[in-house]
């Protein structure tokens, strides 16, 4: 969450940009995420450096060669961020043109990767050594506060607080999902070291990040220190789709920087025929655009048989479930209408889910839970796909805080029901006894399908009343002629005063 001094300093970095004449704000965002990159992969080699003197790794820094552009070389230290940000101005621009920037645009050999696919066209548009410099000193100091802040994803607050500031967030669909709630999602999955992931709307790939953080933190075991399993995390566990090249080309640095040496990110339309995907996942993590409608001449056919729709929320659970493989798993954020829509596509997608695979878990958010970019109500469902149907009971869960405050400000609260949601949710045979008053609950396949597959939770949730009890209307009118005695008796000695 971008806040005060932060939302200052940012301020101060686009007026440098705005002024020096870089005014397309998209290139704003373009330039400032190449000098993030630059930044973090200075931090980052040192990060993997003390980790790989730590386990007794070896470990071979990106820097640590002698660095060919064309028919030139340089010593490699000299391309760090930690090293060129010291040099005057002129010589930092030159540095910065000539030697850092084709060196990130080859930093992977292979054309092939995510990296060089998105950063192959990249230009560096800084006009003057001046202007560099003021942007260089200005991130300098949005790092440090960050740094006192504790908060690691500076990437991703910065781009979301430049959206912000364009107009385009929630606009365009391109509001991120707050890092708190994804880390939720992936807690409730607890992926694998053999996963095969997916975002099929990756934005900036929060939700691949999150999983790579979850898997460092706890099955560095499985993964670090079984070839097979580092070489699938490096090369082929993350894959990737979106419709926007910068968003793209923030999402494969951002893996990049989170140590991920190949994801699969490509530019793809998932909902049209471009995506062939058929039963190739076993993990989905995505919080797709539900902007609205969607022309149908371009949507997969396979789709539409499964929903005939054009909401693009409803197409992308279809989309999930040909996605995934039969024992594959789902956690996704949808709007509430979802869960209640009435139209024949809205049923179909619920029964589908229902009777056709294991719907798990319906989780409602807050609608808060987006502010300050949307307000809307949503909810996130959690599912496998069997092909064959599966679903006895759903479990439902009523969230009513996320740990910030639900207006604009979003602030810091002390009430939070993540870690309950993620503990009840790991232990469902707990959960069986509990009544329909409490915050979750569990509601039988057959009370659903009879309420025409509606999912929200106010269908099943009872509202406890507790009865009042009020005094016999004799004793209140008791009370009555006191107070009326006691008014005529103030009342008498006012007349006295004023009558002196």
């Amino acid at each position: 969450m971008v806040t005060g001094e932060l939302k200052n300093k940012i301020d101060n970095i686009w007026e440098i940009f705005w002024t020096g004449g870089i005014t397309n704000p998209l290139d704003v965002i373009e330039q400032m995420t190449y000098l993030m990159f630059i930044h973090d992969l200075d931090d980052s080699d040192n990060t993997r450096a003390k980790e790989a003197a730590m386990l007794g790794l070896p470990y071979e820094s990106i820097f640590a060669k002698e660095v060919q552009i064309g028919d030139r070389t340089t010593d490699g230290s000299q391309l760090k961020w930690s090293v060129f940000h010291d040099f005057p101005a002129g010589k930092m621009y030159s540095t910065v043109q000539e030697w850092v920037f084709p060196f990130i645009k080859n930093l992977h050999g292979d054309k092939e990767s995510a990296y060089s696919k998105y950063m192959s066209d990249a230009i560096f548009k800084v006009p003057t050594p001046l202007m560099l410099d003021k942007i260089v000193t200005a991130m300098d100091g949005i790092y440090e506060q960050m740094a006192q802040l504790k908060a690691a994803d500076t990437r991703g607050d910065v781009y979301e607080y430049l959206l912000s500031k364009i107009a385009t967030a929630g606009v365009n669909g391109q509001f991120r999902t707050p890092r708190h709630i994804i880390r939720m999602m992936v807690d409730l999955m607890e992926p694998k070291a053999d996963e095969i992931v997916c975002d099929p709307a990756c934005g900036t790939s929060g939700f691949l990040v999150a999983v790579s953080d979850y898997l460092k933190e706890n099955r560095k075991q499985d993964v670090f220190f079984n070839r097979q399993n580092k070489d699938h995390y490096m090369n082929h566990m993350f894959h990737g789709f979106d419709m926007d090249r910068t968003m793209l080309r923030i999402g494969a640095m951002n893996m990049m920087t989170h140590g991920v040496d190949n994801p699969y990110i490509e530019y793809r339309d998932s909902l049209s025929d471009q995506n062939p995907d058929k039963d190739k996942y076993t993990l989905i993590l995505a919080n797709p655009p539900f902007k609205g409608s969607l022309d149908a001449d371009i949507v997969s056919a396979d789709l539409l048989k499964v929903c005939k729709t054009k909401k693009t929320e409803l197409l992308f659970l279809a989309l999930f479930l040909r996605m995934l493989k039969v024992g594959g798993r789902c956690a996704c954020i949808v709007p509430d209408g979802v869960l209640f829509g009435s139209s024949t596509a809205h049923k179909a997608i619920r029964k589908e889910l229902i009777e056709g695979n294991r719907l798990e878990a319906v989780i409602s958010m807050p609608s808060g839970v987006f502010k300050p970019y949307a307000g809307v109500s949503t909810a996130i469902l959690i599912f496998t796909k069997t092909g064959h149907g599966g679903t006895d009971k759903v479990w439902f869960y009523d969230m009513k805080a996320d740990g910030y405050s639900l207006d604009d400000k979003r602030s810091e609260i002390k009430e939070n029901d993540i870690p309950d949601i993620i503990a009840r949710f790991h232990a469902l045979k707990d959960e069986e006894g509990r009544k329909r008053t409490e915050q979750s609950f569990f509601v039988p396949k057959d009370e659903i399908s009879s309420n025409d597959y509606d999912l929200s939770i106010n269908k099943y949730k009872q509202t406890e009343y507790k009865p009042v009890e009020y005094p016999p209307t004799s004793e209140i009118m008791a009370n009555l002629r006191s107070l009326e005695d006691q008014i005529k008796i103030e009342m008498d000695e006012l007349e006295k005063l004023l009558n002196g």
